[in-house]
C-alpha cells in the first residue's frame, strides 16, 4: 500500500517594498516654496518702492534714483504737504476718513440686517427680490454714475456730502455676503428659544443674531471701507469743490497738474503713502474678529 506525499506548497514569492510615486518638481517644496517668494516679492516692490520714493524731492524722482537709499527728503516732503494749498490735503484725508468710516459701518449694518431677514423670515416673493439684489452685483458702478447724478441733481445735493455719502450705503453684493454668513452662523433653534424666552424681534436680531454673525459684518465692513476710499469715478461726477475731494480724487488733480508744476510729484508719492496707512491698519485690526465667530453658532 503506497502513501501518497502531501502536494508540496509553492514558496510565497519575496514582499517588495513598494517606492511611493516620485512628485513632479513642479510640487516639489523647493518649487512651492520659491513660487511663492516671487509672489510675495512681487506683490511687496511696489509698497517697497512706495516707501522709498516717498522720501525722495523732486529732482531723484525725475531722475529716476527712486530707490536709492543715499539721500531722504521725507520729513521736507511731510512738511510741504502739510502746507500746500492751506493743508487741503489733510481734509482730503479727513473727507476719506468720514465716507469711508461712517459710510462702511452703516452700510455693513444694513448688509447683515438685509441678509438676516432673508435668512430667517419666510415671505412673498423672497426669493424673487432676493434675485433682484443679485441682479444690482451685475451692474458696474460705472454705469450707475449718470444715472445716480441726475437724482442728486433733481435732490438738489449734488457737490455736498451726502452726493458722495449716500451712495455708499448700498451694497448689493453685502446682502449676499451677509445672508450666507446667517445661514452658516444662525441657528435657527437658537432663534425659537429666544422667542420662547419672550425676546421681540428686533431684541433677537440686536442681542443674538448680530453678535453670532459679527464676523460677517467685520468682511462686509472691510469690503466697503475698501472700496469706498478707493472709490473715484462718483466723487469725480458729484464734486466740483475740492474742498469735499476724497484723496483719490484729490491726488488725481495734482498728478494732472505735474506737467506745468513738477514739484507736485513728491507731493503726490507721498500722499499716497499714507493713503495705504488706514487700509492696513483697518485689516491688520480687525482681522482677529474673522475667527472670534468661527463656533458662535453651534448648537448645544
Amino acid at each position: 500500500m503506497s502513501v501518497l506525499a502531501p502536494a508540496r506548497r509553492p514558496k510565497p514569492a519575496p514582499a517588495t517594498t513598494a517606492r511611493p510615486p516620485r512628485r513632479p518638481w513642479t510640487l516639489s517644496r523647493a518649487a512651492v516654496n520659491g513660487a511663492l517668494v516671487l509672489a510675495t516679492a512681487y506683490t511687496l516692490l511696489p509698497l517697497g518702492w512706495l516707501l522709498t520714493a516717498a522720501a525722495k524731492n523732486t529732482g531723484d524722482l525725475l531722475g529716476g534714483a527712486t530707490l536709492t537709499p543715499s539721500r531722504w527728503h521725507l520729513g521736507d516732503n511731510l512738511r510741504q504737504l502739510a502746507t500746500t494749498g492751506d493743508g487741503i490735503y489733510f481734509r482730503w484725508y479727513l473727507n476719506s476718513l468720514l465716507y469711508a468710516g461712517i459710510g462702511a459701518l452703516l452700510c455693513a449694518f444694513v448688509c447683515i440686517a438685509a441678509g438676516y431677514a432673508f435668512h430667517v423670515y419666510a415671505f412673498r416673493g423672497k426669493e424673487k427680490l432676493f434675485g433682484l439684489v443679485l441682479l444690482g452685483v451685475l451692474v458696474p458702478t460705472t454705469a450707475l454714475a449718470l444715472p445716480m447724478y441726475l437724482l442728486a441733481s433733481k435732490l438738489g445735493i449734488v457737490n455736498s456730502f451726502w452726493a458722495v455719502f449716500i451712495p455708499s450705503l448700498v451694497n448689493p453684493f453685502g446682502v449676499y455676503l451677509a445672508r450666507v454668513f446667517c445661514a452658516g452662523y444662525v441657528p435657527g433653534e437658537v432663534l425659537e428659544a429666544s422667542r420662547m424666552d419672550g425676546a421681540g424681534e428686533l431684541r433677537t436680531f440686536w442681542s443674538i443674531g448680530l453678535r453670532m454673525v459679527m464676523p460677517g459684518y467685520v468682511t462686509v465692513f472691510l469690503f466697503q471701507f475698501t472700496a469706498i476710499w478707493n472709490n473715484f469715478f462718483l466723487p469725480l461726477v458729484m464734486l466740483s469743490d475740492n474742498r469735499l475731494f476724497p484723496v483719490s480724487l484729490g491726488l488725481f488733480t495734482w498728478n494732472s497738474q505735474t506737467h506745468a508744476f513738477p514739484e507736485y510729484y513728491p507731493l503726490v508719492v507721498t500722499g499716497a503713502l499714507l493713503a495705504v496707512v488706514p487700509l492696513v491698519v483697518a485689516f491688520v485690526v480687525l482681522q482677529r474678529h474673522w475667527k472670534a465667530g468661527l463656533t458662535a453658532g453651534a448648537v448645544k
